[in-house]
């Protein structure tokens, strides 16, 4: 997190609209496509170990394949998962986990589950199979995604078009610690809140999807302290997620097929947002949720429509 200790305000400039393209796609990732059997719904990233974790929905086909950051097929697992929708890998000094949320309406759904990287279950939160909105003991209705923390303290944005708009954070015995959120316009309510990310300030951004803006709330309180909203008229946030330098936020917009390059705010400042560069897409791609490489930089957008992963470098 050396990064954002010295991306102090003067590092903090809008460039110049016609500045040229900042990333480009990586044809050779991944090596075999045809691994890309289903609906691709998330990704996730372990930088430490070089692996690149996909969620996928069909039937009959493997919900989670794993890749290597070259492209090359790994292997496949699919005990207990039904839906996935969000996909986060939490690397800790000793061990790796993956943690899925499953907004499936059968048996494993309306859960958050965390995964040996093998596949092993090791934990579930919320009621396999029942939506609901209590928090003891805790549940949830269509969880969207996932972040967590090395503490282990984690945020849930809870859900996916089901009873539920809110932020939880839980701590490592999975209590709540904060809620925000309820179904509404105002501030610190959410219509659909459908990714989040934490940067190294301790601030909290989440894609409130329908009401076509990102919030940010501050880590330890949970008190809510801005909005960007200018710059998603034509459709909303569906992914957030920083660059590896936190310099930038990368949020994909589905319906307009587009990641949007923002710039990240330093600290004390929310203000309003800024493109600065964007991808764009293939019609019909519609990219849902995105994650990147803290190692090397690249994105990786999980594809509805294309139902592919698309690697991107930094140029």
């Amino acid at each position: 997190f050396l990064y954002c200790q010295v991306l102090k305000a003067f590092d903090y400039f809008y460039p110049s609209k016609g500045q040229q393209q900042m990333y480009k796609l990586d044809i050779s990732w991944p090596k075999i496509p045809e691994y890309f059997t289903g609906q691709t719904f998330c990704v996730a990233v372990d930088s430490l170990h070089g692996l690149v974790y996909v969620g996928q929905r069909g039937d009959d086909v493997p919900k989670v394949l794993v890749f290597s950051v070259e492209g090359y097929f790994l292997y496949s697992w699919n005990d207990t998962v039904e839906m996935p929708h969000g996909i986060f890998v939490l690397n800790t000094a000793t061990d790796s986990s993956v943690w899925i949320t499953d907004v499936g309406a059968g048996k494993y759904g309306h859960t958050v589950k965390q995964y040996s990287p093998s596949g092993k279950l090791l934990q579930i939160l919320g009621t396999p199979g029942n939506a609901g909105s209590s928090l003891n003991p805790i549940q949830f209705d269509q969880p969207a995604e996932i972040f967590v923390e090395e503490s282990g303290d984690m945020y849930v944005v809870d859900g996916d078009g089901g009873m539920n708009n809110r932020l939880l954070k839980l701590s490592t015995d999975y209590k709540e610690i904060w809620l925000s959120g309820e179904n509404g316009t105002g501030i610190g309510q959410f219509k659909i809140p459908h990714s989040v990310t934490v940067d190294c300030y301790g601030r909290v951004w989440v894609a409130d999807r329908d009401n076509k803006r990102i919030q940010v709330f501050d880590k330890v309180t949970g008190e809510w302290l801005g909005a960007w909203s200018s710059c998603f008229s034509e459709d909303g946030p569906y992914s957030v997620r920083f660059t590896s330098d936190y310099k930038y936020l990368i949020v994909a917009q589905m319906n307009i097929n587009r990641l949007a390059i923002l710039a990240a705010p330093p600290v004390g400042i929310i203000g309003d947002c800024a493109i600065v560069n964007a991808i764009q897409l293939a019609d019909e791609t519609k990219p849902h949720l995105v994650d990147i490489d803290m190692k090397s930089g690249a994105i990786y957008i999980a594809e509805i429509g294309a139902q592919q992963v698309q690697k991107y470098v930094p140029i």
